[in-house]
């Protein structure tokens, strides 16, 4: 057979096209993060926002009711214990009107009567009492010369300390008529004027910050009427209301950090957990358990930088070790009931079984199926596959 040009040219064709289609399916190579599982150390937090609280906080009130002046301290303004930081003018008697006049006028002619009544049921008791006295004395000199028998001398004694009884009870009745006639009487005497210019200090119960002035110009308030909110800055806590399954896992004397935007992370530790949880509803709706958490700061670190009721972010340690086989959280996903992550192996991706334990923010705990120094794919795609050829990707 004759092979012409055309046909070397035909059969050139049909292999390049063989090998340009071989080339087509083949396998391409994924370019992938790839991350390698190291032992280090682990660490488990609850992480949920909070806010600042003043733990020794005073609401100062007026001590009676008066007209308080004008407040000259403002929040923020520092006070030490016993200075002056409110004036308080107390408040005139209230004018009677006809009829409570006529009433309270009533009630002392009343209180006079009773007094009088008691006065002289005290004379009488007094004197019924001296004469069983006289009659005590001259039975006993009688009986003495055996005129007169024992019981009637009894019947005496008998009756003179019955008469001493009674003349107690009169001089009692007589005290409790005169306290009636001074409160009756009260109630018409004339109240202070207000133009002595007589006031009531009233003093800081602590060194500290104010907060809040509740009462922000001169007026008539009644007594217990709060005046002033003060704070001591040197111990601040912070309130973290955690889920209740959250809270369980919290122990008193944990670890903490405390994270505010532009500043440092601070270092705290749990002082106490709530007894007692409430019902909360999330932003979706949902109705949760929930649980204070008291956390303070060490010292008096953060006090320069956080105020009362600030939000903070609080990460409160529930587990930790210094050294354990870790890898990367993003390169573990779920394959049925078990997680699963993408080896290497030959430039190959193989899928790998792994058995984990606990879980930090980033990491996790391996308990099997990895070894130290072994790459694992970060974040895999529905691209990666077992077998697949990848790349790391270069940065």
């Amino acid at each position: 057979m004759h092979i012409t040009r055309l046909h070397l040219t035909t059969v050139g064709l049909a292999v390049v096209v063989v090998g340009l289609v071989a080339v087509a399916l083949r396998p391409g190579t994924e370019t992938v993060d790839l991350a390698t599982v190291a032992r280090g150390p682990l660490q488990v937090t609850v992480d949920d926002e909070g806010r600042t609280r003043v733990h020794d906080r005073f609401v100062v009130s007026a001590p009676v009711a008066g007209r308080v002046l004008r407040l000259a301290l403002e929040p923020g303004d520092r006070v030490k214990r016993g200075d002056v930081i409110a004036r308080l003018r107390p408040e005139m008697a209230p004018l009677l009107d006809a009829r409570a006049r006529a009433e309270a006028e009533a009630a002392i002619n009343t209180a006079k009567a009773v007094l009088g009544g008691a006065r002289a049921e005290e004379a009488r008791s007094a004197a019924a009492l001296a004469h069983a006295q006289r009659e005590r004395k001259r039975s006993g000199d009688l009986s003495a010369e055996g005129l007169i028998s024992t019981q009637e001398l009894e019947a005496r004694d008998a009756e003179a300390r019955l008469l001493t009884d009674a003349a107690k009870a009169a001089t009692f009745a007589v005290h409790a008529a005169e306290a009636d006639l001074h409160r009756a009487e009260a109630r018409l005497a004339p109240g202070p004027s207000r133009l002595s210019g007589a006031t009531i200090d009233v003093r800081s119960p602590s060194t500290g910050v104010v907060l809040r002035r509740l009462r922000e110009s001169e007026s008539t308030v009644p007594a217990g009427d709060p005046l002033l909110e003060i704070g001591d800055f040197s111990r601040l806590e912070i309130v973290v209301d955690l889920l209740s399954s959250d809270a369980a896992r919290v122990t008193p004397g944990a670890r903490a950090t405390v994270e505010q935007p532009g500043a440092s992370p601070l270092t705290a530790k749990v002082q106490r957990i709530e007894p007692a949880g409430f019902t909360k509803v999330s932003a979706l709706g949902v109705e949760e358990q929930r649980v204070n958490v008291i956390v303070e700061l060490d010292g008096a670190a953060g006090t320069g930088t956080l105020g009362d009721a600030y939000r903070v972010d609080v990460r409160i340690v529930v587990w930790e070790t210094a050294s354990t086989l870790v890898v990367p959280a993003t390169a573990l996903f779920r394959e049925g009931d078990r997680w699963a992550t993408f080896t290497i192996a030959d430039g190959r991706a193989r899928r790998t079984a792994v058995e984990i334990g606990h879980r930090g923010g980033r990491q996790v705990e391996v308990l099997g199926g990895l070894a130290a120094g072994a790459q694992v794919v970060l974040h895999p795609g529905d691209r990666i596959a077992d077998g697949v050829r990848v790349a790391e990707r270069t940065k």
